[in-house]
């Protein structure tokens, strides 16, 4: 394999920022849910979602015009600073408005909306058609090591071990010592560290691009009209695109915005709980990486997908009628499989349908869409109704219906072929 090296070392640097960034984006929404402010929270997020989408399209060019090692580089170097600044502003004071909490969740997520566009794009420019099985599996894998290593040092710092009790895999273990639950900025100051550490490893990378792209003149505008012109030409491609993304659409508002809510108010749990999700969900997502090419190898790839996304639906719908932890992570642990699983599949079919000229484009424009369902669903959810007692559990049932019918978009879209 070419740049086998390069490929190595790239997922290293992935994996070190994104064990600190877990921790970060765990601990935040913890910090609003325990002060009883998801409803502020909320409407952060939707801000969020709303800027990134004006924001992601524009980050599709960048990715197709500029050295992507060279964006990395500028990522962390530039977030990592401003993430520090914000932790050291806590040390000084001993403590962070909300605002600037807030603040931390939006750099991360902005940062989230090129950096993973990105990673996708140079792992197809350095990596042969035939190894993208392999290598979208093993980037999954390697990225929910991350998770759940993530979701196990979260569960420590949030809750601390002050009686020398912590919460493991949801069991709580007796240590031969104590600490004190870590505060916001100090999380916050580990993960900056991080970002500079990923500076350094992602600047020895050398690589020799296997997929070559020609230089494109002209405005933003004109080359964001280049890539939206290849999906309309490609009508299949599309809806793949889109329907394809629903369960990652309900994962990612279940975990930032949902499950907070609904370990605290319907289950009436601790943070450790909330970051104890997070370990089960990689260990479903690394079984997915390992799993899902040798179980859908007969399969289409619109079929499995939707098989997934039926799957991820029946869970939901489990989810709604339970009180039990057992049951939580062992949904948690589905939704892994399920959202890693169709994100290997639906990688794989775009890298090898998309060139990589219009790779970052493409993909932008199918972030955006998904940020445009992420907007409905947060400012459905934002109705105080369910911000109140457990009604946080007809946000699932929801989800379950919406599921339900991206598996038949994909369903009409399944052709034995697409594999």
């Amino acid at each position: 394999m070419k740049n086998k090296a390069a490929i190595i070392t790239l997922f290293i640097a992935n994996t070190i920022s994104g064990v600190a960034q877990g921790f970060t984006m765990i601990a935040i929404p913890w910090y609003f849910a325990r002060d009883y402010q998801m409803g502020r929270f909320g409407l952060i997020y939707l801000l969020v979602n709303f800027i990134a989408l004006f924001w992601v399209p524009y980050a599709g060019t960048f990715v197709d015009r500029f050295d992507r090692r060279k964006i990395f580089l500028v990522l962390t170097l530039v977030i990592g600073t401003l993430v520090g600044s914000i932790a050291a502003m806590g040390h000084i004071h001993q403590g962070l408005p909300w605002f600037l909490v807030a603040a931390v969740f939006m750099l991360t997520f902005f940062n989230y909306n090129i950096h993973y566009p990105n990673l996708y794009a140079f792992v197809q420019e350095i990596t042969e058609p035939k190894y993208y099985n392999q290598i979208t599996s093993a980037q999954e894998i390697v990225g929910q090591v991350a998770t759940m290593t993530a979701g196990a040092g979260s569960a420590l710092l949030l809750e601390g071990a002050i009686n020398g009790t912590v919460m493991v895999f949801g069991f709580h273990l007796k240590l031969p010592f104590s600490f004190e639950p870590w505060t916001i900025y100090e999380i916050f100051t580990l993960d900056a560290a991080t970002y500079f550490l990923a500076f350094l490893i992602i600047s020895m990378i050398r690589y020799v691009p296997v997929a070559h792209r020609a230089p494109e003149p002209g405005k933003i505008l004109d080359r964001l009209k280049t890539g939206w012109n290849f999906l309309k030409t490609h009508p299949g491609i599309t809806v793949f695109g889109i329907a394809s993304h629903g369960i990652f659409v309900t994962v990612l508002l279940s975990g930032f915005y949902l499950f907070p809510l609904y370990v605290k108010n319907h289950l009436g749990a601790a943070g450790d709980v909330y970051a104890t999700l997070d370990i089960y969900y990689g260990l479903g997502a690394i079984a997915a990486g390992f799993l899902v090419h040798q179980l859908f190898r007969k399969t289409g790839i619109p079929l499995a997908i939707s098989l997934l996304s039926l799957v991820c639906a029946t869970s939901y719908f489990f989810l709604g009628i339970s009180h039990s932890l057992l049951i939580l992570f062992l949904i948690a642990f589905i939704t892994g499989i399920c959202n890693a699983g169709s994100r290997v599949l639906r990688v794989t079919y775009l890298f090898s349908h998309i060139p990589n000229q219009v790779f970052g484009r493409s993909n932008g424009i199918f972030t955006m869409i998904n940020i445009g369902f992420r907007i409905f669903f947060l400012l459905l959810f934002s109705i105080p109704f369910f911000l109140r007692s457990n009604h946080v559990i007809w946000s699932f049932f929801i989800f379950c219906a919406f599921l339900v019918t991206c598996a038949w978009v994909l369903l009409r879209q399944h052709k034995p072929d697409l594999r």
